[in-house]
């Protein structure tokens, strides 16, 4: 089987019922069917076929919806682009995956070697039926780039198999069913709102409610108009939200079943805070770009502050040398044309995740910290490396180095050091242009060297705290 007999629990299933929200008006799932069915034809007759990629970069949208959703049906390997990204990375990851094409609605597109297509040139009369194509669980359902130590990104090969599973999983898991109403505010671009969002809503057969973004001055009203019963969110997000005035939150929070915590590590202290104003305890879970979700604190039992709970079905995990490693129908098929990447990041079959942890006698996991210097910022990963590397580049830089330091509402944010005779304006000026807004240094300190090992290493925990 691949995911398009699971979607059709819904697409297919629930033919008349309303499954999607967007922008004021009601989809039933039928007219999802219907809508996803033509744009595979258009694809297919634009000469794409199974196993070609086809990169995107969009807000969320009901276009992004039709694109996912005839690349499944067709084969066609999905690959979206962090609409935050910009020249550097966008080139990157589309010379990286060679694409037959982009779809986006960015006017300042970078040029690219292969045709760039609006969503509205992707219209037109074509046959409703969906298309014939031969696709076993095993085949890749999507490649979605996620940064590396090494600075660029690394294309995670998911099949449709990973997605599956992890549908099925958090489904039965976390009880969602077509009774949920769920609002999902998250970035499709991401494996949080794609791999958990839109799956789990497809297989469900839940109603969804789909919002281009976050918006927390408009939340209290999201949720007195559509009254969700099902949230998933970041720990910035949840941050936000507790801004909210007492009776309004526990009005906002009258028919929700679930609120679920990923993407970062959430505060114990947030998590209660939560609990008091809202009167839910946020389930907080782990996942990873290349996993989907691993672990996840219980449905019904304690949600322990801290902790991110207990491995999810059919899933192994052990920890070796404090690093916790993984076994499981959600772990990704390697990296894309990287096989030295692969191998290195398995042993003897078990996915290294990268990420330091331990388990309590009774089995909740806790994460303790990653093996790399990996920072987290609002949901997003940011890999030193990647900025320092971009830093060097500057005149007038002679070192730099590059972490994360503490941060109230996005958890953590980068921080760069650096040796050498330059502008902290310019250098500022020169990562808005080149990077993701999230990778932005959000201070640049002058330091007369850098602390090192006697190997040479930079100590970055030596390095001052900025004022």
């Amino acid at each position: 089987m691949n995911l398009s007999h699971l979607f059709d629990l819904s697409l297919v299933g629930r033919r008349a019922t309303v499954g999607l929200e967007w922008q004021g008006r009601q989809y039933t799932f039928g007219e999802i069917d219907i809508r996803s069915n033509r744009l595979a034809h258009i694809l297919l007759g634009r000469g794409l076929t199974a196993g070609d990629r086809l990169c995107v970069y969009l807000v969320n949208s009901l276009e992004l919806i039709d694109l996912y959703l005839a690349c499944i049906k067709t084969g066609i390997i999905f690959v979206p682009i962090n609409i935050l990204y910009r020249e550097r990375e966008i080139t990157h990851i589309v010379a990286d995956a060679e694409p037959r094409a982009v779809v986006t609605m960015a006017e300042d597109f970078p040029a690219v070697p292969v045709p760039v297509w609006k969503p509205s040139e992707l219209s037109g009369e074509a046959l409703e039926t969906r298309p014939p194509t031969a696709l076993d669980g095993d085949a890749p359902a999507a490649l979605v780039y996620t940064s590396g130590t090494t600075g660029l990104s690394k294309g995670a090969i998911l099949t449709h198999n990973n997605f599956a599973a992890n549908a099925i999983n958090l489904n039965f898991c976390w009880q969602i069913s077509e009774v949920d109403r769920f609002l999902l505010a998250l970035p499709l671009f991401h494996v949080h709102a794609l791999g958990n969002g839109l799956h789990c809503w497809l297989a469900s057969g839940c109603r969804m409610r789909l919002l281009e973004r976050f918006e927390h001055q408009k939340a209290a009203q999201e949720f007195a108009d559509f009254k969700p019963t099902l949230f998933f969110g970041v720990p910035t997000i949840y941050v936000r939200l507790l801004d909210t005035p007492p009776e309004t939150a526990r009005a906002m929070a009258t028919n929700m079943q679930l609120f679920v915590s990923g993407s970062a590590p959430l505060a114990p202290q947030v998590l209660e805070d939560f609990r008091a104003l809202f009167g839910h305890t946020i389930l907080e879970r782990y996942g990873m770009t290349e996993t989907l979700m691993n672990i996840s604190n219980p449905y019904l039992g304690e949600r322990r502050p801290g902790t991110v709970g207990f491995p999810l079905p059919g899933i192994s995990c052990r920890i070796v040398e404090g690093e916790i490693q993984l076994k499981g129908p959600n772990i990704f098929a390697g990296y894309w044309r990287r096989p030295d990447a692969t191998a290195a990041a398995f042993d003897d079959g078990w996915f290294k995740t990268g990420d330091i942890g331990s388990c309590s006698t009774d089995g909740y996991y806790t994460l303790q910290g990653r093996r790399s210097d990996l920072i987290i910022s609002g949901g997003f990963n940011i890999y030193p490396r990647e900025i320092e590397e971009f830093l060097l580049e500057q005149p007038g830089v002679a070192e730099a180095a590059v972490v994360g330091m503490p941060d109230r509402v996005r958890g953590e944010v980068p921080i760069a050091y650096i040796v050498g005779e330059c502008d902290a304006a310019l250098l500022e000026a020169s990562c808005r242009a080149q990077l993701a807004s999230f990778k932005v240094p959000r201070a640049f300190v002058s330091v007369a060297a850098m602390p090192r090992t006697a190997l040479g290493k930079v100590q970055k925990h030596l390095l001052p705290k900025p004022e």
